[in-house]
């Protein structure tokens, strides 16, 4: 399996336990790694044959649009299933990095899904997202 990075994106959310954190957007840095075999991107030099970063990366930023979170567990496990979703990984990665402790350069948290690791019932970590933030597929771009 191949693989494509996004490193420390900047994204801007709402997110922390007490309502006064999450009161005003935070800065978070974002690492995504995604899996997915890109040979016939390199054999056809086509974008369609991979995984849109651009567009991931856009994704993520408008991710917390109208949204909180009070953990950025919960943020990242949102994000694994928005990637896994809409963009046709087949493994996916995320770390959050909050800079939140005066004492410690971060705090992050990483968390892996697979597309094939994600039944649960028969439901998706990107159907999991829906029911939990509403709206059909798609809606929340």
């Amino acid at each position: 399996m191949d693989t494509i990075t996004i490193r420390e994106l900047e994204v801007h959310c709402h997110v922390g336990v007490p309502d006064e954190e999450r009161s005003r957007p935070q800065r978070l840095l974002l690492t995504v790694e995604m899996e997915r075999d890109v040979s016939a991107a390199a054999a056809t030099d086509d974008l369609a044959e991979t995984i849109d970063y651009y567009a991931v990366s856009r994704r993520l930023i408008g991710m917390g649009a109208g949204r909180s979170w009070k953990l950025i567990e919960t943020l990242a496990v949102d994000a694994a299933g928005m990637v896994l979703g809409e963009f046709g990984v087949a493994r996916v990665s995320v770390e959050v990095r909050k800079f939140i402790l005066p004492e410690a350069r971060w705090v992050s948290v990483r968390v892996e899904r697979s597309a094939a690791g994600e039944a649960d019932g028969g439901e998706t970590a990107a159907a999991r997202l829906q029911r939990r933030i509403g709206g059909v597929p798609g809606a929340y771009r």
